[in-house]
C-alpha cells in the first residue's frame, strides 16, 4: 500500500466522511468550502487525482465528484480513526436486570436489538457454541397430575426452568430416580454431545430400555428441546438493508436474505473472529462472498471469565460511520460479556 503524506490523508479523510453523511459524490470545490481546509480547488483536484491513480477514489460516469473505494474505507479505518470508545457509557442502553436472572438467550435477543436500534443497521449476536455449554445437573420437580418443572445448571452459573407435558403422573420417587438417571448420564457432557447420544439412545430398541429409561429420555428429550434446537445467531433489524437495493440490486438484496436464512456464510465469517483480539472489520469483497460486495462488517468477541463464547456486530453498507459504529459494537460486547458473568 502507497504512504501518503499528511496533506492526502487530511483530504481523503475529510471526503470520506463527507461522502458518507452525504451520500453524493464529493468535489474539489466541495472540499474547499472546508473552513479547515485551506488548500485551492486546484491544488485539492490533484491531489484527489494522485488518491484515484492509486486507487483510493473513483469517479462515477454521472458525476465529477469522487466517491472511495474499498481500499480507501480500509485506509480510513486502519489509520485515519482516533477514538473507538464510546463517549458516554452513562448513556448506553443495553442495561440487563442482573437480579431478574436473565436467560442468556434474552441477554443475546437484548444485545442484538440495541445493536440495531442504536446503528439503524443489522445487529447480529452469535449464540455461544453449544460444545462450550455443559450441563451440571439437572432435576425435576411436579407441579400437577401431567406437568413436571425441569430444572437445569448449565456451566455452573445458569439456571433455567422448563415446563415439561407427560402423559401420566408421576411421584416425587419416580421424578428423583429420573433425575438421577439423566445426571449420570449426561453431567459434564456438552449440549452437543447430549444431542448426539440422547438422539442415539432414544433410536436404540425401545424393548431394551425398562420404564425408567423410556421415561427420563423422554423428559430430556422435552427438557433440552430448546437448547438442541437452538438458533446459530440472533439477528434484529435486516429490514434496515432493504435501502440498499439501489446501490446493490434487488437480487443481490434477495441472495442477502437467503444468507441470511441459510447461515452457513454468515456463521463462516463470525467463526473469523472469535480468535481476533480486537475488533475485526471486513469491508466489501474482504468477506469473501460476492453478495457482501456493498457491504461491511463490524464484529467483535464477546466473552465470560476470559472465555470467548461468541461474536457481535453490525452488518451495513460500505458507506457507514465507521468512527460511531465501532464504538457501538465495541460497547455492546463489554456490557453483555459483564452481563453474562454476572
Amino acid at each position: 500500500m502507497q504512504t501518503l503524506d499528511e496533506r492526502s490523508k487530511q483530504l481523503l479523510k475529510l471526503l470520506i466522511e463527507q461522502y458518507i453523511q452525504h451520500g453524493e459524490p464529493v468535489g474539489s470545490k466541495s472540499l474547499a468550502r472546508q473552513s479547515d481546509f485551506p488548500l485551492s480547488s486546484a491544488t485539492i483536484r490533484n491531489i484527489m487525482a494522485e488518491l484515484e491513480k492509486i486507487g483510493y477514489l473513483h469517479s462515477p460516469h454521472t458525476s465529477a465528484g469522487r466517491v472511495p473505494t474499498d481500499q480507501a474505507y480500509r485506509f480510513f479505518v486502519d489509520h485515519l480513526l482516533t477514538n473507538n470508545e464510546f463517549s458516554d457509557e452513562r448513556a448506553y442502553p443495553f442495561s440487563p436486570d442482573i437480579e431478574a436472572h436473565p436467560s442468556t438467550t434474552a441477554l443475546i435477543k437484548n444485545a442484538s436489538r440495541v445493536l440495531s436500534s442504536m446503528t439503524k443497521l443489522a445487529g447480529l449476536v452469535s449464540l455461544p457454541k453449544r460444545n462450550r455449554i455443559s450441563l451440571k445437573h439437572i432435576e425435576f420437580l411436579a407441579l400437577s397430575d401431567k406437568h413436571i418443572l425441569a430444572v437445569l445448571v448449565f456451566n455452573d452459573r445458569e439456571v433455567q426452568n422448563r415446563v415439561i407435558q407427560t402423559d401420566r403422573a408421576f411421584s416425587s420417587s419416580e421424578l428423583q430416580e429420573a433425575a438421577n438417571f439423566l445426571n449420570e448420564q449426561y453431567v459434564g457432557k456438552d449440549l452437543m454431545t447430549i444431542r448426539r447420544v440422547l438422539l442415539r439412545s432414544m433410536k436404540n430398541d425401545q424393548q431394551t430400555m425398562n420404564r425408567l429409561m423410556k421415561t427420563a429420555l423422554d423428559m430430556a428429550a422435552q427438557a433440552f428441546q430448546e437448547d438442541l434446537e437452538q438458533e446459530d445467531y440472533v439477528l434484529v433489524g435486516e429490514s434496515n438493508l432493504l435501502g440498499l437495493a439501489h446501490v446493490t440490486g434487488v437480487d443481490r438484496i434477495q441472495l442477502l436474505f437467503e444468507a441470511f436464512t441459510q447461515k452457513q456464510m454468515i456463521l463462516e465469517l463470525l467463526d473469523k473472529c472469535l480468535t481476533a483480539v480486537n475488533t475485526q472489520i471486513f469491508i466489501g469483497k474482504e468477506s469473501g462472498y460476492e453478495v457482501l460486495d456493498h457491504l461491511s462488517i463490524v464484529a467483535t468477541p464477546y466473552h465470560t471469565e476470559g472465555e470467548i463464547l461468541g461474536v457481535l456486530g453490525v452488518i451495513g453498507p460500505t458507506r457507514m460511520p465507521y468512527d460511531k459504529i465501532i464504538p457501538v459494537v465495541n460497547m455492546t460486547a463489554k456490557w453483555l460479556s459483564h452481563a453474562l458473568t454476572e
